[in-house]
């Protein structure tokens, strides 16, 4: 009977020393409900449409299709082939070590965006071309203008610092049909300013959009990227990888993310009757306290902060405005009257 019991308590116990199976993430449904990247990813279609990430994709722990987002190539050929199935980019390559974008969050702000101005125009997206975009940073990889544009037909100026990021832009503008003569790129040549020496006499923009760097030092960023890969590899890594996390300009610059908006926001009041929304991401919740107190100093007539959600991820971008209510009205009904429309879900 003893027996009996301890090969019974021996059972439990193996049983109980089994590694249990992991729970399959849940989709990303707290994405933009108009971002088309809200369902776990398909690779059979995917790789229909990009053959060449077949070899990247294997079964994770989940039994599930995925890529090893550690591996700069891996998340290389995602990204063209999401460009590619979603958006009809057929041409998309950028330099070695210049930053890789996460599509789905990228998408989810031009999203967020588009509701913004709706929420102007009587629940209307305008749409079209003549809905003047300013990218700044536009970076190597263009994506923002790449989303604006395919999915509201909005034209955009990129601009940014790095020439050769100037440079790789273009490329992917003239080697895709659907971006010629919507998407324009424009060197800063002073990286002390972000919209002086940009925004030309008597233009005006609809909208701004910003990744700001994130970082305050090089040291910084390289321990940040360095943690990145830790957590995605499930151990500690020591040398970055080439290719991932991006160039100085990309994702540090003096004073961090707080400053770089700070003065983002001063520079945006001398242009305060040439564009009605300027907005950019705060990677760092603890930073909205600055910028609201910024915002109140240059007299911002009126400040939304929008959540958006990824996964476990909390992100979020503020946008303001120095034109008064009726200012708004005017713009819109002279401006958007005419254009195409989307409803705002």
């Amino acid at each position: 009977m003893m027996r009996q019991k301890n090969k019974q308590y021996a059972v439990k116990k193996s049983k109980l020393l089994l590694p249990e199976k992991k729970q399959k993430p849940p989709e990303k449904s707290k994405l933009h409900p108009r971002n088309k990247h809200r369902g776990r990813y398909n690779f059979k279609d995917l790789i229909g449409c990009c053959p060449l990430l077949q070899k990247f994709v294997a079964l994770n722990d989940y039994d599930d299709e995925s890529v090893d987002f550690s591996n700069p190539e891996a998340v290389i050929m995602l990204n063209k082939a999401l460009l590619k199935c979603f958006y009809e980019i057929d041409f998309w390559e950028i330099p070695q070590n210049y930053l890789c974008p996460p599509i789905p969050g990228r998408a989810d702000y031009i999203h967020y965006l588009a509701d913004l101005l709706a929420s102007v125009n009587d629940g209307k997206i305008p749409t079209g071309n003549s809905v003047k975009c300013l990218d700044i940073g536009v970076g190597a990889n263009c994506v923002y203008p790449i989303i604006g544009h395919q999915e509201y037909g909005w034209s955009f100026v990129g601009s940014d610092v790095d020439a050769a990021a100037i440079a790789s832009a273009e490329r992917i503008v003239a080697n895709n049909s659907p971006l010629k003569n919507f998407v324009e790129c424009r060197l800063q040549t002073n990286s002390n300013h972000i919209f002086r020496g940009i925004i030309g006499k008597n233009e005006f923009y609809d909208l701004t959009v910003c990744n700001p760097p994130f970082y305050a030092s090089f040291a910084e960023a390289k321990a940040g990227t360095l943690k990145k890969l830790s957590n995605l590899n499930n151990r500690k890594i020591n040398t970055p990888i080439r290719n991932f996390g991006g160039q100085n300009r990309e994702i540090w610059c003096e004073g961090g993310e707080s400053r770089f908006i700070e003065k983002m926001i001063d520079e945006s009041a001398e242009f305060r009757d040439s564009c009605f929304w300027f907005s950019t991401l705060v990677s760092k919740q603890a930073n909205l306290k600055s910028v609201y107190a910024t915002l109140k100093q240059a007299s911002a007539a009126t400040i939304r902060t929008i959540q958006m959600s990824q996964g476990n991820k909390i992100s979020r971008f503020v946008a303001w405005t120095f034109l008064n209510e009726k200012q708004q009205k005017y713009w819109a009904n002279t401006k958007w009257k005419e254009l195409g429309i989307k409803d705002a879900e």
